[in-house]
């Protein structure tokens, strides 16, 4: 069993695979609280489903890509059982973490989105260190920016552990707390080889819709 907030169907506003028609599988429960987290409703609300019955729903949409979220869905250790399956069914599967817990279990055909956190999280020191062990060519890094501090933590971050060049960087901005434009100036001013990421779904639908 796994406890679930939503399942829902809509296009894919972040990582490599934005815009894409996509089944988000939202786990509930959450070991964090960082500062600007946009799922607080998935801290406590959900139901306990069996895989079987999640995988049934999945195939309900047409759609090829499916995307396990929270929450911080390794919290639960069926998680990983369900991300294989999904795999096995010839599903392109991504997982959206904290990095906030062991990713070594993770299915290697999974594409992980780690997002570390940055000072202005107020849970900058969470990242487990042992993941940087277990990344991968699908393995993308996400860092929130919402301040120049986070900006200089994340290209540090990343310049001591050789990120850059081996995989997807992501700088998201932090959504009403960063203009984009600051964020895209600052990347080319500091000739930083990360890549911008806006979210797109906040563009299309209201920040405060849920199921999209």
């Amino acid at each position: 069993m796994i406890k679930i907030n939503e399942i829902f169907f809509s296009i894919q506003g972040e990582s490599s695979f934005v815009g894409y028609p996509t089944v988000f599988i939202r786990t509930t429960g959450c070991h964090l609280r960082c500062t600007y987290c946009d799922t607080k409703y998935s801290y406590h609300e959900g139901e306990p489903m069996e895989r079987a019955r999640i995988l049934d729903e999945v195939a309900r949409h047409p759609a090829r890509h499916v995307c396990v979220t929270g929450g911080e869905p390794l919290l639960q250790k069926e998680v990983l059982l369900l991300m294989t399956e999904l795999c096995d069914r010839g599903y392109r599967v991504s997982l959206e973490t904290s990095g906030g817990k062991s990713i070594a279990g993770v299915d290697p055909r999974v594409h992980t989105i780690l997002d570390i956190k940055t000072p202005s999280s107020g849970e900058g020191g969470s990242f487990v260190g042992e993941n940087l062990d277990h990344l991968n060519e699908k393995t993308e890094l996400k860092f929130v920016i919402g301040s120049e501090e986070d900006f200089a933590w994340a290209e540090a971050f990343c310049r001591q552990h050789d990120l850059f060049g081996k995989y997807m960087v992501l700088y998201s901005p932090s959504f009403e707390e960063m203009k984009p434009r600051w964020l895209a100036e600052k990347i080319l001013h500091e000739r930083s080889p990360a890549r911008l990421q806006l979210q797109l779904h906040k563009y299309i639908w209201s920040p405060e819709t849920r199921g999209v």
